[in-house]
């Protein structure tokens, strides 16, 4: 999945008050994995930045078809939408609104479920999820979207620093994040002894402790030669489910 963390900088709360966008930051993340792919601007750019109609066109080839992860996603994506609207009218292509071409999901609205009646701003999050943001000197939107990026990863679940990469048998890496391995389907099958005679004999007194508790015990079912073939696991995942059937600790 192609996510894109999103933040924006405006002049104020509502574009329909003559209010505008002034910055752009968003993070490319691909199954869970920031890309090191971003949109936005730097110190040393800030002085000649385009205004948006210049940049409107390589923006929306940035986010269209992925997910967008913005907290309070109603602010952001109305502001940029506005934006839109403003430079489509002539164009022979209108950019679009956003959640016709992108799936959107709110953080914001997202810690309010998961932490009803607690401040849920970003800060608060990284407090909260123990995310270091004391590099947060300057509040610009390119940092935040990459703090988002963290905190949206603590909130569900995922794991910040491991990769889980499949690589085929055989493969190897030196140093780093060692993937998962694929095991070849041509391998050796694992065999497993059968039953005893010993084993046989207390199996079966067993499911006679159980045929006195319950109706029917499960390996009533099958054969003292289809017994002598099932491995032990075999027989503790199906006495584990007759347990279960019957809804006690027999």
């Amino acid at each position: 999945m192609r996510q894109i963390i999103l933040d924006t900088e405006t002049t104020g709360i509502d574009p329909k008050e003559g209010h505008r966008l002034i910055e752009i930051g968003a993070v490319e993340m691909i199954n869970r994995r920031l890309t090191g792919r971003t949109y936005g601007i730097t110190d040393e750019r800030v002085a000649n930045e385009p205004v948006f109609a210049e940049i409107a066109d390589a923006f929306w080839d940035f986010i269209k078809g992925a997910q967008l992860v913005i907290h309070n996603a109603p602010f952001d994506v109305g502001f940029i939408d506005h934006e839109f609207g403003l430079i489509n009218p002539g164009r022979a292509n209108p950019l679009g609104p956003v959640a016709d071409h992108c799936a959107i999901l709110d953080t914001l609205k997202l810690a309010r479920e998961k932490h009803p009646g607690q401040r849920n701003n970003l800060d608060a999050l990284c407090k909260r999820y123990d995310i270091d943001n004391g590099h947060r000197v300057l509040h610009g939107a390119l940092l935040d979207a990459e703090i988002l990026g963290d905190v949206y990863l603590a909130m569900t679940g995922g794991q910040t620093a491991l990769g889980l990469d499949v690589i085929e048998e055989g493969d190897g890496e030196e140093g780093g994040i060692v993937g998962v391995r694929r095991l070849r389907a041509d391998r050796p099958r694992l065999v497993t002894p059968g039953l005893s005679a010993l084993e046989l004999e207390r199996h079966s007194a067993w499911c006679e402790e159980i045929r006195g508790k319950a109706d029917e015990c499960l390996f009533d079912r099958l054969s003292i030669d289809a017994l002598g073939s099932l491995d032990s696991a075999s027989l503790e995942g199906a006495s584990l489910d007759n347990r279960g059937a019957r809804g006690d600790d027999a």
